[in-house]
């Protein structure tokens, strides 16, 4: 891709100037234009010939109906990387996601607000991954003999979500053999992370003698099946994917139908989300940079969310390439941060 730093000053104000004008209005923007809006002291030739350049070096296109030229995928990414001039998200748009998105909050409502919130603040299709349950600390379980060797394990997390587990035991527990362990499980690992708490089961069974008694066998068994993995697949909540039909670039019925298909199973756009769960802030793929064809036209903008050290999901926003990215990138920064906000005052452990 070319290196802005290989464009003299003219070359960048005119592609800057170009790509704004296009994202503003969508027309092919031609030298005449160019000339009155870069307020530079060239003459139309002269534009002419710069255009011609970074046609050359694959940063503007002209298309066949117009002697005017628009930016391609690498002119995008030149501009969003180097040129772009951000702009501050509005202090009533601030207040307005910090008052939709408070501490007190499940964690099921801060997800769906969050995804419509960036739907309606970007008029574009907002996307939220799911946090995982292991990441959440649990605050108490408890246990309900279903008869037989079949117990309902009841799970209560600290944002007050609710998961049930129906499990087949290896022998048959008495309702005080499952009140014992309850009340031994809570006290020992309430407040902790699945996730932790699987390693601290795992180091004591090793460490314990082979003659485990039988209530600690009771609870290593219960505790194994309430605290292991879940089945449960990740997932995302979706919002807005109707505001991307009649969007100029995402016009073709081929086009937009794979693109609600992806939507639909979710699939490669969660491997996308998860991609992006490493890296430090704001993600932008342009067009193919997604690595799905399903994206080719659209832009997706993307930040983690969580707590201090700890990634629970990535939010964002998909869109047309032509998107006013100075005003998406700063809505989905304030998203993730506010939303982390929420979760962290909340109730996760810091």
């Amino acid at each position: 891709m070319p290196n802005v730093h290989q464009l003299d000053a003219r070359a960048r104000q005119l592609l800057r100037v170009l790509i704004a004008q296009y994202i503003a209005d969508g027309q092919p923007v031609g030298s005449r234009t160019l000339a009155k809006q870069s307020g530079l002291d060239v003459s139309a030739a002269t534009i002419r010939n710069i255009m011609a350049d970074l046609e050359d070096i694959g940063l503007v296109a002209a298309p066949h109906t117009s002697a005017g030229r628009v930016p391609t995928v690498q002119g995008y990414r030149v501009f969003v990387d180097s040129l772009l001039e951000m702009q501050p998200l509005l202090e009533p748009e601030f207040e307005r996601l910090k008052r939709e998105l408070p501490a007190h909050a499940g964690t099921a409502d801060l997800v769906n607000t969050a995804s419509s919130l960036l739907s309606a603040m970007t008029h574009f299709v907002g996307v939220v991954t799911v946090p995982k349950r292991e990441e959440f600390p649990f605050r108490q379980i408890d246990f309900v003999a279903l008869g037989g060797n079949r117990v309902l394990l009841i799970l209560v997390f600290a944002d007050n979500q609710v998961q049930n587990r129906v499990v087949t035991t290896q022998r048959t527990y008495s309702a005080s053999e499952l009140e014992q362990t309850a009340n031994y499980l809570n006290s020992e690992f309430a407040g902790m992370r699945l996730s932790d708490i699987r390693m601290r089961l795992l180091r004591e069974m090793h460490e314990a003698s082979a003659a485990l008694n039988r209530m600690m066998s009771a609870s290593m068994e219960m505790a194994q099946n309430a605290f292991g993995p879940a089945d449960a697949p990740a997932d995302m909540v979706l919002a807005g994917q109707n505001n991307l039909i009649g969007q100029q670039g995402l016009s073709d019925v081929d086009r937009l139908r794979e693109l609600f298909e992806a939507f639909q199973s979710k699939r490669d756009l969660l491997q996308l989300m998860e991609n992006c769960t490493r890296a430090e802030g704001v993600r932008l793929f342009i067009g193919e940079e997604s690595g799905y064809s399903a994206l080719d036209g659209c832009s997706v903008v993307t930040a983690p969310y969580g707590t201090p050290g700890r990634v629970l999901g990535v939010l964002g926003v998909i869109g047309p390439t032509r998107m006013a990215y100075q005003r998406v990138i700063p809505v989905v920064q304030a998203t993730a941060q506010l939303l982390s906000s929420a979760l962290n005052q909340a109730y996760l452990p810091q």
